[in-house]
């Protein structure tokens, strides 16, 4: 087990205090979500991966950050009672967190350190420069919805781009080699 990990004190969207490993699975997706973002939709396909592969071990764990144009400005109540009346989100929600920057959560501090180099790196980037904004460089976390999925054991197994959907082969090959 990834002792590290294990170590790192976490919160649920209700404020109780949690281990990321609370909860027993094969592998976990840990996803940074935000409400307010283009990327937002992917709360659609996250949930019903989580629903189609949670009996096979998968545990989705969302992590609300604020950290890439305040696009999660909402409060935790906010945040879970959107994800609930838009997109019927089941899996596990945690408080608000920081993923990037000076006060990076511990979490991302180890999951940035543990996965470096990320699958998919590239078009998203190009595209927010186009819009004139400047995409944070690894090995910090680029933008909402950058996936990290871990094994049983909290090893980091791969680091997904935000614009690389759960539906994306790239994605599923790497979770049903894992999972399958």
């Amino acid at each position: 087990m990834n002792s590290e990990l294990r170590q790192i004190s976490i919160k649920t969207i209700d404020g109780d205090e949690a281990g990321l490993f609370d909860r027993k699975a094969k592998a976990y997706l840990v996803v940074n979500v935000a409400s307010k973002c283009g990327l937002t939709p992917q709360y659609r396909a996250l949930e019903t991966l989580y629903r189609e592969w949670k009996g096979r071990g998968l545990l989705i764990l969302g992590f609300p950050s604020n950290d890439f144009r305040e696009q999660e400005p909402g409060s935790n109540e906010e945040i879970a009672s959107f994800c609930s009346t838009q997109y019927d989100i089941t899996f596990p929600l945690f408080s608000k967190i920081s993923v990037s920057g000076s006060d990076k959560h511990p979490l991302y501090e180890a999951l940035t350190r543990s996965a470096p180099s990320v699958i998919g790196d590239g078009p998203l980037r190009e595209k927010l420069s186009g819009y004139g904004i400047e995409p944070n460089t690894p090995p910090e976390v680029q933008w909402n919805f950058e996936k990290f999925l871990l094994d049983g054991d909290g090893e980091v197994i791969a680091r997904f781009a935000p614009d690389i959907e759960v539906t994306d082969e790239k994605f599923l090959d790497v979770l049903k080699k894992h999972l399958l």
